[in-house]
Order: C-alpha cells, then structure tokens, then sequence
C-alpha cells in the first residue's frame, strides 16, 4: 500500500492506494491559522501534529503501508534550535514582513540577476526575505536556529531525521539556483544567511530513508515504511494527473485556478518573470513547470453561491439536488456578455497586484442568477486565457489540458474551457491529483512501480475529454477582447 501526504496551510491529509491504484482510505487533519494586521502564522508543532494524527488514523486501518510521498504548500519556514524544537512561529507567504529586506537584496544584487539564478522575480512572499527579516528583527532567534525547513523537507526531517527538500519547493525559496540544481552561493552570500541551515537539496522521488522506528511503533504503522519527497503541492498534482509531455499542461480546478505547463528548458528572456510566472524544475531531467494562476477559481464560484444564489441554495435542497445542477439547468447556451473580473482576493499572474478587486460589469435587469454564475464561470476561464496569451510570449504553448480539481466535475465549465482556449481539455474528475502523485513517486522510490509511466497506468483514471469547437470560440473570443481591457480600465478607480 502507498500513501500521500499533502500539507496545506489550514490541515493535512493522508490518501491510501493499494498498489494497483485502487483508492482505500483517506484522513484529515484541520490546524488553526493566525492572520492578525501584519502577521499571518501557523505554528509548526501544529502541522507536525497533524500530520502525525492523520498517519495514525490510517495505520488503525492500514498498518502495512510500504511508502509515503509528501507534498506541501511553498514558501513558509520554519526554524528548529538543537533540539528540534521551533524557534517561532511560521510566516505564511502572505505575511507581508520581509518587503524592505527583499528590496534591499534587489537593490544588492539587482533584481534580474536573482529572477536569472532563482528563476523567480524578488517579491517579500518566498523564504529568504522572511528569514532576513527574522535576522534582521530578532536575531536571538535566529542565533538559536540550527535548521531551516520549509514544511515538505520539515515534516520529512521529523519523519525520518534525514533533512532533504525536492528541487521544486527549494525553488520557492528565492536562493535556488534553478539550473546548477543547487543553493546559491551568490544570493546567499548578498542575504547574510547561511546556507548550511536549509536541507539537503534532491530530485523528487529520491528517497529519504525510513520512518525512525520508534516513531513508527508509536502511530502503529508494522512496515519499515519508506519516506520520500514529491514537492509544491502544485508540482504533486502534475505529476498525479499524468502530465509529462510539453505540450500538455494540468487545470487545477480548485480553490484556487491554476494551470501548470511543462516545458523544456529555461526560457530565455525575461518574458517569464515580467508575468510572475516561477520557472520551477520539474521531476524529468531538463524539464520544467510554471504556474499561470488565478487566486479565485472555485472560491469565486463558492462565494457567488454562499452570497448570492441563497434562494437556489435552498430551493437545490428542497429538491434534492446540487445546487450547481439546478443553476446550470437554468442557463442560456452561449455566452452571457457580463465580464466578471476575478480579482476578488487579488490579482495573481500576469498582474500580481494584491490590491485589485473584483468587478462585475454589463449586468442589466434581464439576467439571472443562472446568468451571474455562468460569468462567474466565464471570468475565471478569460483570465486563464489572458495568461496562455503571456506565456506564449515565452514560447509555452500548451496544447492540451487535464483537469482535475471540484471545477473538473462541471461539464459546462470543462467545455466552457476547451471553448475558449481553443485546445482539447481531459476531465479527471475531482480525484486527489496532488495525493496520486504523492503515490506514484512513492511506489517508484519503493521499487512498486518501475516508472512513471507504469505509475499513472495504475493511479490515474481519463473521465472525458472535451474538444473545442469553433463556432463558439469565435465567438467567447469577441467577449474575451472586451475582457482584456477590463483591468486597466477599473484598476485606476479603485
């Protein structure tokens, strides 16, 4: 048996597979998050914790689990005194401290030198910047760390006592150096931070050794069971819905929208950086992945439902259906003409503009409630349109997509996207794709699998695929010209 392990910035969760790919088991774990004016944390001793509680709880079901892969989200650290122990709390990426210590490491180095090594423009969310704040504002603190982790090579390190971190999650640092594989001594150097503290840096899928045994007699597991790094959770979920070429890309169609394409090789230019998009090494040698994203994908779709389709929501409950069933039943088949720009929590790639907003333009008394969540629909896929435009710009031009996520079970919206990009997208349904991927790479380390190839064979499952027809791209593409010009035109006003 195989197991994933994904931890995410409010809990994690364990899947179990057997080896043939069947699902088994699945367990969860919340822990509470902090978000006051100016500091957003989690404790550490949370996750580690959670993580703990959700292996156990599988091992009560399934004791002989051969390996598990471990995925998390990026950026957040934590550091560990000599005893293991965590020095502070974890800043979030979107703990806004670390601003003027990431300027003044641009200033140093020059903001294109650090984009060309790290692969990522300077911005206060990744690792560095936040310990050189801690450095900087508390350096007793950071005069007691002895390691410094982020949460995938943490939970690792505990797990096992080895301390390593895949490629992908050590590129969300801002000190990796995407082509040599390895930290920079050069951003390190300009930093004042030394680079001995953080983990040992590997490919994902390299094993990391065996759960300590007496950590695994306490969470009942009966195997010597193999630990391994997978990666950005993103990164998991490209790996767990089969997308190697690079000519394909994965949707995650989840809380957040996000299209992650591989490629082959570093792009040149700076076409990458000038979008936000992270050039981040993938688990194929020479190959690599960027994120084109929304901040408001399902969540947009969810907070629509929650505060403006209340009367629906009570109605689908009546009826005994979903709510989402009975406002699609109730929508016209072409586009609606409302632009919906989907800015509600922030502008992510191409802008990376925390301070835009959301705006719903075009509404007239005529449209419905079944209208509005269809342009909800719509806003998302035209911003996922307006980053294919860029990326294109830097010769990444997917031609296919598989989508997995909540949104992936949404016949209008899958079509809606083969429609509009123009390209054929692959439903997997809402499977875990982060917790496949986990698996795969987990069953390759313990010698399951023999490959890749043989690993998505097994855990991945096509629902249906999608084809773009012309007709309607023709015209969603007379609305996405008006969509282009939206947030220049309200980014002024607000």
């Amino acid at each position: 048996m195989l197991g994933g392990i994904d931890i995410g910035t409010t809990g994690c969760k364990i899947t179990v597979y057997e080896n043939d790919g069947t699902y088994l088991y699945r367990a969860y774990r919340d822990y509470p998050v902090s978000r006051n004016t100016g500091e957003h944390e989690v404790e550490a001793g949370d996750i580690w914790h959670g993580v703990k509680a959700v292996i156990a709880d599988a091992a009560l079901q399934y004791p002989k689990i051969d390996a598990i892969g471990i995925t998390s989200f990026g950026e957040s650290c934590v550091l560990l005194d000599g005893q293991d122990e965590p020095v502070r709390p974890v800043m979030l990426y979107t703990d806004p401290r670390g601003s003027r210590e990431c300027e003044e490491l641009a200033e140093k180095m020059g903001s294109a030198k650090i984009e060309k090594i790290a692969g990522v423009k300077p911005h206060s969310m990744y690792s560095l910047p936040k310990v050189m704040w801690i450095k900087k504002n508390h350096p007793d603190e950071y005069a007691r760390t002895k390691r410094i982790l982020m949460m995938e090579d943490y939970v690792i390190y505990m797990l096992t006592g080895q301390a390593v971190i895949d490629y992908s999650l050590a590129a969300r640092s801002m000190a990796f150096d995407i082509a040599g594989l390895t930290w920079s001594d050069e951003i390190f150097a300009a930093s004042g931070i030394d680079k001995d503290l953080f983990s040992t840096p590997v490919i994902s899928g390299t094993s990391a050794g065996k759960i300590k045994k007496e950590l695994a007699r306490e969470l009942g597991l009966e195997k010597d069971v193999v630990v391994v790094p997978v990666g950005h959770d993103q990164v998991a979920a490209a790996i767990g819905s089969g997308v190697f070429e690079t000519n394909c890309a994965v949707d995650g169609a989840g809380t957040v929208e996000c299209i992650t394409p591989v490629y082959e090789g570093i792009p040149e230019g700076n076409a990458m950086t000038e979008g936000g998009y992270a050039v981040v090494p993938y688990v194929l040698p020479g190959k690599y992945v960027t994120y084109a994203f929304s901040y408001t994908g399902g969540a947009l779709i969810s907070w629509y439902i929650s505060q403006m389709a209340k009367e629906e929501k009570r109605q689908a409950e009546e009826l005994g259906k979903s709510v989402y069933e009975l406002l699609e039943q109730g929508m016209k088949e072409e586009p609606t003409g409302i632009l919906v720009l989907p800015h509600f929590a922030g502008a992510a790639t191409p802008y990376m503009d925390m301070g835009a907003k959301g705006a719903v333009i075009g509404l007239t008394v005529e449209h419905t409630t079944s209208d509005l969540y269809r342009a909800m629909m719509e806003g998302v896929v035209y911003e996922m349109m307006l980053n294919m435009e860029y990326l294109k710009k830097a010769g990444i031009c997917p031609a296919k997509l598989r989508a997995t996520g909540g949104g992936a079970s949404s016949e209008v919206w899958m079509q809606m996207k083969a429609d509009v990009l123009d390209i054929p997208v692959t439903s997997l349904g809402s499977a875990e794709a982060g917790a496949a991927g986990c698996a795969m790479m987990a069953g390759i380390a313990a010698g399951i699998f023999e490959d890749l190839e043989e690993a998505a064979r097994k855990l991945i499952t096509e629902k249906k695929t999608y084809y773009p027809r012309r007709e309607w791209h023709e015209r969603y593409q007379t609305h996405y010209e008006r969509y282009r010009q939206v947030y220049q035109a309200v980014r002024p006003l607000l």
